[in-house]
């Protein structure tokens, strides 16, 4: 019942920057965190950014000071600027939602591809 729609990745040279949204919809109560994972081939998926509703964020050190989450100006949206970007940001970004009673349910997006050439 509850659907993330990703957007806004492709193929970027280092130093470059995208910006990704997501969108949320369907039977969404309780909102609690939205955040961004990425998962490169041969490797498990990480988190890079994560907001809760009341405006608190967190990221993986490798990318503070250059990627940005921020709630969009639509409802159930968020987006992650990513700038200087490098090679090793090549990933499928994917955007995930916390919701429910206790924050105890999670709902995933497909992906979008970046990739960042040197």
């Amino acid at each position: 019942q509850v659907q993330l729609v990703e957007s806004g990745g492709g193929l970027v040279q280092a130093g470059g920057s995208l910006r990704l949204s997501c969108a949320a919809s369907g039977s969404i109560f309780n909102i609690g965190v939205m955040g961004w994972y990425r998962q490169a081939p041969g490797n498990q998926r990480e988190l890079v950014a994560t907001i809760t509703t009341g405006g608190s964020t967190n990221y993986l050190d490798s990318v503070k000071g250059r990627f940005a989450i921020s709630r969009a100006n639509a409802k159930n949206t968020v987006t992650l600027q990513m700038n200087s970007l490098k090679p090793e940001d090549t990933a499928v970004y994917y955007c995930n939602l916390r919701y429910g009673l206790g924050w105890n349910r999670s709902s995933w997006g497909q992906g979008t591809q970046v990739t960042v050439s040197s």
